[in-house]
This record gives structure tokens, sequence and C-alpha cells, in this order.
């Protein structure tokens, strides 16, 4: 054996294992529906909220320099912005939750909710974040959207020091068939369920509308040229 080779030999020894972990966001364990399902279950279904708060609303830009891994290219020139609207509450010092977050995105194609409620004080290998989604195209206002109570499509486990636990709705591609995802209805009632009772608890309804006006724009996303475009702010 040359040095070369002993020398990479040696190298090839001390370098640790690279472990990769798989999602299967359409189907997935037994055990990881169980876990979605007792994550749902541990979310306040009254909510009460203490005295500080925030609500936040503005628009952000992408433009076509900016890479996004599985996201076509935009077209040279082009800026996408989106609006959205922001609410924090925090839980009174005794409950599992510190706070919720909630926040409603508007860009080009889509409206999107999302609820995020935070652990107060996360354990390792145990629950850290529950995030639970849903989204719409072709609506005419945030209004519309959020009085029709929309299904949630995605909901997600962040656990301290694990892999993450990840339900979201599989239509299929062209040319195949759907996902049969009969088995989690049952969790994604319960996200729904969650959606519209925080929607409610926080006000969402009225003020999304409301905040979205107030930056002059309503629920319109624009596709712009860069002179026109605004500072790249991140919700």
């Amino acid at each position: 054996m040359t040095a070369a080779m002993a020398m990479g030999a040696v190298a090839s020894a001390q370098q640790p294992p690279v472990k990769v972990n798989v999602i299967n966001v359409c189907a997935p364990l037994a055990d990881e529906q169980k876990e979605l399902s007792s994550a749902l279950a541990k979310v306040p279904g009254r909510p009460v909220f203490g005295t500080d708060y925030e609500v936040a609303r503005g628009r952000s830009t992408l433009d076509q320099s900016t890479a996004i891994p599985g996201m076509q290219p935009l077209p040279p020139g082009a800026v996408v912005a989106a609006d959205w609207v922001r609410v924090r509450r925090e839980f009174p010092g005794a409950t599992l939750f510190s706070n919720v977050q909630y926040s409603f995105s508007v860009d080009s194609k889509n409206m999107v909710e999302t609820l995020v409620l935070r652990v107060r004080e996360p354990k390792p290998n145990d629950l850290m974040e529950v995030s639970v989604e849903d989204s719409a195209s072709a609506v005419v206002s945030a209004a519309a959207m959020l009085s029709a109570n929309t299904l949630v499509s995605r909901v997600k486990l962040e656990r301290f020091g694990k892999s993450s636990v990840v339900l979201a709705r599989c239509p299929g591609e062209e040319g195949s068939p759907a996902t049969d995802q009969t088995a989690y209805e049952p969790i994604f009632h319960a996200a729904s369920s969650i959606m519209e009772r925080y929607r409610d608890a926080l006000g969402a309804r009225k003020m999304v509308p409301e905040e979205l006006a107030r930056l002059g724009v309503g629920t319109s996303v624009r596709t712009t040229t860069k002179a026109g475009a605004g500072s790249k702010k991140n919700p």
C-alpha cells in the first residue's frame, strides 16, 4: 500500500458515518401517526392568553437572483411580492405551550395560513413545536378564504434532537393516482378543528383583511420589475 493510499484509508476511517433521515409525508408510520394525534390533543381547546401580544404586517419580495430548491427560476427582471400578516399571543406560565403564532400570506398563486404553537420547556427527544397549515388558490379575497374554514393540508411536529414528523395531503401527480390517505383523515380533521378555533380566538377573520388593507394592496400579489420592487424582508 502506498503512503497516499494509507493516508486516504486513515482519513476515511476517521470520518463519522452520515445518517440520512427520509420523511414520508404522505404515509407516516403508525408510531408517527400516534405522535401526531397525541401532539394535537395537547393543544388547548379553549385557549386563554396572557396580556402580551404582537401584530405585524409586511411584504416580502423574491427576485431572480435568489435560488430556492425545487422552484423554477423567475424571468429576468421579475420580482414576486407577497403580503403577509402575523399575530402572536402568549399563554399563561403554567401551560405546556409558551405562545402561539398565526400568519396569513398571499403570493401570486396561493393564500396560506400557518399556525405554530411552541412548547415552553422542550425536553430531549420530545415535542418542541406544532405547526398546521392550509392553503387555497384562485381565492377572490382573504375574507372569503377565512370564512370558508379551509381544511388543513399539512401538520408538522418539530422534536428536540430528533427528526421532524410530517403529514401532508398528497393529491398525486399528473397521470398517477392520488395517495390513499383515508387512514389519516382523523389527524387532518383534528388539525383543521384547531386552526378554526384559533382563527376565531385570535380574531383573524377580522384582523387579516384589515391589516392587508392597511398595506394598501388588499389581497393583491404582484409580479413587477426590479425598479418597482420593495426591500426584501422575511416574515
